[in-house]
Formats: structure tokens, sequence, C-alpha cells
């Protein structure tokens, strides 16, 4: 497709392109930084894709999952850090359009959101508790028609630049620490204190410090649905899948440097086969698998999503565990044949071949929920769960 085409293709995909052209001319830059990609994000917006999963009914395009992901893997071949940003938002629309649409508030902050491009973000974790999002410290207060929390999370990605936040906590001061609700804070109806600064190795981008969040909003803000639902019906496949739709996307950037740099060096060997073509093979044959494993999922939640209780099962739990176990375990393998192909080359700065971004970045895989958490949860599942060994069913 030429340039001029590409300029006008109003088609999801043409426009996820032009926004990952934008994000790959600032993404060093982002990573050095460790600056939020306003310029990404900017023109996501521009591009109207915040909004793309809203129903068409309240202003969105109605984009299937697998269309999002497709999204979140052309961005993360471009910028690793814009494209965790694009999913993360998306995860937290996800649990708004699958379980809001029973309450006018949340159906208009739909459309709002569709029309204004506005970007949500996320407070699950909590000091006391780290990354186990199915359990809170903290306690909504209802007084009449309003609802005040005071949350110390300690990670809230992109929060000092979102529109708005999802924030979870237990459902009252009495309640068990499983018993959650999650409640929708519009930028100006809280405030954000920093507590921990976001100085890390990779995803430098996502800008995920820690804050104490105060917040005052009119009750009808909290979700209608209790949280372990919205968890265990929207929130679980669509992150893991988005997320491993991110870390395909840079496992792909790998691959794609790594052949460029065995095609330059076939081109000066004189028609002999340069000493990276094999491993270049193999890379290839593991990126394959990583995107059979994504489309698996994928396919697996398009199916689920006609029975709520499947979507709640144990068995549909450990299959979207699974997917990102294998994900974020193969992304690293493939980035590091990757490097050993380019060599040198690779593992500079500055050059057409550095990886040295692309593998920070996928060391975050494993750590984001952390793969021993799941595999803890996933093996207490198997005590009860019947194996599945059909292969089509």
């Amino acid at each position: 497709m030429t340039s001029a085409a590409v300029a006008t293709d109003m088609s999801l995909g043409g426009r996820a392109h032009r926004v990952a052209a934008i994000a790959a001319e600032f993404a060093d830059r982002v990573d050095v930084e460790g600056r939020f990609p306003h310029e990404a994000v900017d023109a996501m917006k521009a591009e109207r894709l915040l909004g793309i999963q809203v129903p068409f009914a309240h202003g969105g395009e109605g984009a299937t999952m697998i269309e999002i992901a497709e999204v979140c893997s052309i961005l993360g071949q471009a910028c690793a850090a814009s494209a965790m940003v694009f999913a993360m938002h998306q995860i937290k629309l996800c649990s708004l359009v699958e379980h809001g649409g029973e309450s006018a508030w949340h159906v208009d902050f739909m459309r709002e959101l569709a029309g204004r491009q506005l970007l949500i973000a996320s407070a699950t974790t909590e000091g006391g508790i780290g990354g186990n999002l199915r359990n809170s410290i903290c306690a909504i207060e209802i007084d009449g028609d309003t609802c005040r929390l005071e949350k110390d999370a300690t990670v809230i990605s992109y929060g000092a630049h979102a529109d708005a936040i999802m924030i979870t906590s237990r459902a009252h001061k009495d309640a068990a620490p499983s018993d959650q609700v999650m409640t929708v804070f519009r930028k100006g109806q809280y405030t954000l204190q920093k507590t921990v600064d976001w100085d890390t190795l990779g995803m430098r981008g996502t800008c995920s410090d820690g804050f104490l969040f105060k917040g005052e909003a009119p009750a009808v803000q909290m979700f209608p649905k209790p949280f372990a639902e919205i968890a265990a019906q929207s929130m679980l496949a669509s992150s893991h899948l988005l997320w491993s739709a991110v870390w395909y996307g840079i496992a792909a950037d790998a691959v794609a440097r790594a052949q460029s740099f065995v095609r330059a060096a076939a081109r000066k060997a004189n028609g002999q086969t340069p000493p990276g073509a094999l491993r270049l093979a193999e890379a290839s044959n593991l990126l394959q698998l990583l995107k059979s494993n994504l489309l698996s999922g994928l396919k697996a939640y398009a199916d689920a999503k006609v029975d709520p209780d499947r979507l709640s099962s144990m068995g549909f739990a450990i299959a979207m565990n699974n997917v990102k176990l294998a994900s974020s375990e193969m992304i690293l393998t493939i980035i590091n044949q990757a490097m050993m192909i380019c060599g040198i080359m690779g593992y500079k700065n500055g050059t057409p071949y550095s990886l040295g971004r692309h593998l920070r970045d996928a060391h975050s895989a494993q750590l984001m929920i952390s793969n021993d958490r799941i595999l803890g949860n996933t093996s207490t599942m198997l005590l009860v769960q019947k194996p599945d060994t059909s292969l089509i069913g």
C-alpha cells in the first residue's frame, strides 16, 4: 500500500498503522525519558481509537476483542508503552461495556467516552495486598447519594494523565476483603498524591506511579454488579488477551529486525547462507506458536461470551491463565533468539537492529500479574476441575 493510500485508509487497521507510525517516531524518547507517550495517545484520540469498543448504539464502533487485539499488536510493534496504555484502557472499557449497560449513568459515560475520546485508568492494586486484585483493604463509604473513597494505590498506570479512574474497594466498611465493588471517578472528582515513582527497567512510558487516591462522587457511579462478576467475566480474559497481543507485537518487531539483519548479511555473503538464518527459522516458528496461542484464546473468549456461566467457569479461567503464561514466557525466548541473530548490532542502542528496549519491555510480561500468582491460582482450580482432553471442543 502506498503512503497516500495509508493516509486515506479509514479502516481500523489503517488508523492503527497511522498511530503506530507516530508512536515509533517517539518510542525511544518515551523510553529514555520515562515519560507518557503524549504524541501516540493524542494520535489515538485523533483517529478515534479509544472508543472503538463502545457499542454502535452508544456512539462507538462495536469492535470485537480480536479487532482490539490486532490494534494492540500493531501498536506493540512500534512502541510497547503506547500499546500497553491502549490495552489497559480497553481492558477497563471492556468492563464498562459488558457490565455497565443496565445503569443509565454508565451508558451515558460510554457515550461521552466515545464522543470525547476519554482515557480510562485502573486502580486495583493496593498497599498491603500487592497485585491481588480480588482483595481490597480500603472500603467505599456511601452517604446518601454520595460515595467517598480513600485508597493507597501502589500502581495507577498513567493515572496522572487519565480522564477517569476505575477503582476497586470493599463494598462497605464491614465487608470481607473479597466483597468488592468498582467505581468510576471522573477527573475533578478525585485527587492524587504521588507516593511511588515509576522508575523501571522497561514499560517506562506507562508512568505507573503509586498514589494516595481520595475521591468523592455521586453513588450512581458505582457499578451495579459486584466486582467478582466483572473480574471473572470481562477483566480476566481481556487483560490476558490484550496484554498477550501487545507482547506478540513486541516479539514480531524483534523477529522483523532479525530478518532484516539476516537479509543484509545474505546480500554481503555472495550466496552463502548467513550464520543467523537457522536461528531466524527457529524464531519464526516460536512467533507462530505465540500467535496461535493468542488466536486460540481469542476464539475461546468469543465462544464463551454467549454464555455468562461459561465466562465464569474454572475451565475458562484456566484457559485464559494459560494464554497469559505461555505468551509471557515465549516472548523472552523469541527476543533472545533475535538478539543472538543480530549480535552486537542488536545489543547496541541506536542501530536499525537494536533490541534493548524490546528485551526490557518484555521482562514486564511475567510480572504483570505475577506468573507465580497465576500458576498458584491455576493449580488450585486444577484440583477440582475435570481435565479437558478434547482437541476442538
